[in-house]
């Protein structure tokens, strides 16, 4: 099985991005939702997973970045996918 958390970092304002909401996608079916605490995190989006494709979709505090999609292929274990957002940029990585 499957697990995975997130986090929202405001590179712009140099520091977690609070309420953002996250969408975990498989498919057309979305599987879980919630939104980042006062550390711009959500330490446990969904858990129970089964390996596969999936999307995870960020609402971020960004003038022009209104909806960030990332595409990941989860395998056995935990995996933890941050976003990092400012104004007029966003980058996402494997975190550990």
């Amino acid at each position: 099985m499957a697990s995975l958390s997130t986090h929202v970092l405001d590179t712009g304002a140099g520091q977690p991005a609070e309420g953002v909401a996250v969408e975990l996608w498989r498919g057309e079916d979305r599987i879980a939702a919630g939104a980042t605490d006062g550390e711009g995190r959500i330490r446990e989006l969904a858990a129970d997973l089964e390996p596969g494709r999936y999307r995870l979709v960020f609402l971020p505090p960004s003038p022009f970045f209104t909806r960030v999609e990332l595409e990941v292929e989860l395998g056995e274990g935990h995996h933890h996918v941050p976003l990092l957002v400012s104004p007029y940029s966003c980058a996402s990585y494997r975190g550990s």
